[in-house]
């Protein structure tokens, strides 16, 4: 690929998930609003979130199955039309049956651009320059969800209004991939060696990435991100109510308050790209969920207010583990099944982390949202917990699936 490419497929992956994270996070920004306009329970505002989690679960085996088969660039493009335009019917309805359709179906577009954008960054840049790159591009989500928080403290009470401007918005980043981000190279060269060898070609499928050689790396992963994931989306959900309801913050102030930590989130997936391109994608995310563990804790039984602005962006410094499952993940899978594989691992923990939400609205009705954050914390420990028996070393892109390194070998 020339040079000039791979910064466009750079950029384009950079916009892509920027959007992407804006349009996850608008929800959590704008639902104290939601709820109290629709007159919901804290566990019907829940099943909101979880409707959007659900739909991206379920992406990661259409939109992954669609990336493998027929394109990288067919499959973001369709990912980002789709939820741009079901953003949109969002803002023209005040019914919460609809609105839950309406958020899994777009929850079906949101979760495929995670993958794709990873396959795309594996397949385009080299290898000693790939976690840093797939860092820089998957630190655009808290730029994302800063961006986010600032809409809705702009556009807030008026959370339809939100969601129009939020919808029409995404035609940036769809203008950019059409003009300038060229198809994947190497997706192409693998269909291209398929169509002229003497079988007729196969098309990828889920069922390749439970294989035997591939059956316990797929496990493992799935494993390490969903506990990941589920403490993530559980406390980033109920984060802006926690500061509102318990920590009595107004919701400007709120807003301010989760800008400031999605800098942190920023700064911390860049530098881990950085760390995992020196120490190895394995080490870097031990050391990320761990991060996340502590700091969380810390978080959570911080009681004040000020101390408490200053711990968010240390606490999002470390959950970068999403940009680093990513580089991680499609270095171990290969091309054919690289976008189901990777999409797979990351996007199931994203579809069971659908519950997490419901799960912290129980504990906050029973107890408190705070010790909710604390059982996300435990999460974040059980994925650490889980990494360890994770291989340590990534296959290279021309290897078989199977030629991956003992835990105890050297960090990639």
């Amino acid at each position: 690929m020339h040079n000039i490419s791979k910064w466009h497929v750079l950029v384009g992956g950079f916009l892509a998930y920027l959007f992407d994270a804006m349009e996850i996070i608008l929800l959590t920004i704008a639902l104290p609003v939601i709820r109290q306009d629709l007159g919901l329970s804290i566990g019907e505002a829940g099943m909101l979130a979880s409707a959007t989690l659900l739909g991206i679960g379920f992406s990661s085996i259409t939109t992954g199955w669609y990336s493998d088969n027929f394109g990288r660039r067919k499959a973001l493009l369709a990912s980002l039309i789709s939820f741009g335009a079901l953003t949109m019917l969002v803002a023209s309805t005040g019914n919460w049956y609809l609105l839950l359709l309406l958020r899994f179906l777009s929850g079906l577009g949101l979760g495929g651009v995670w993958g794709i954008v990873s396959a795309y960054i594996a397949e385009t840049w080299p290898q000693h320059q790939r976690a840093r790159a797939t860092g820089f591009v998957l630190s655009s989500f808290p730029v994302g969800a800063a961006i986010a928080a600032m809409a809705g403290k702009a556009f807030l009470p008026d959370w339809q209004m939100l969601f129009l401007a939020a919808g029409i918005s995404t035609l940036i980043p769809v203008l950019y991939l059409w003009l300038f981000v060229p198809e994947s190279p190497e997706w192409k060269a693998q269909k291209d060696s398929a169509a002229s060898s003497a079988e007729a070609p196969v098309k990828a499928s889920v069922r390749e990435i439970f294989a035997p050689d591939l059956l316990r790396l797929t496990l493992l992963g799935t494993a390490a991100a969903s506990c990941s994931v589920i403490g993530f989306w559980g406390a980033s959900t109920w984060l802006p109510t926690y500061l509102v309801q318990e920590r009595g913050l107004e919701i400007g102030m709120m807003a301010h308050f989760m800008t400031i930590l999605n800098i942190g989130a920023f700064i911390g997936i860049n530098a881990f790209g950085l760390f995992a391109d020196r120490i190895g994608k394995r080490n870097a995310t031990l050391l990320s969920l761990l991060g996340s563990a502590v700091m969380l804790a810390v978080y959570a039984l911080t009681t004040d207010n000020q101390v408490l602005f200053w711990l968010g962006p240390v606490y999002a410094f470390f959950y970068a583990f999403a940009s680093l499952f990513a580089s991680y993940f499609s270095a171990l899978y290969p091309v054919r099944v690289r976008t189901i594989g990777a999409g797979f691992c990351f996007n199931f923990g994203r579809g069971l982390a659908a519950f997490a939400p419901l799960l912290l609205s129980g504990i906050a009705t029973s107890h408190s949202l705070g010790l909710g954050l604390l059982v996300c914390a435990g999460f974040f420990a059980l994925g650490t917990l889980i990494m360890f028996f994770m291989p340590q070393a990534e296959v290279p892109l021309a290897a078989p699936a199977t030629a991956l390194k003992p835990a105890g070998s050297a960090a990639s």
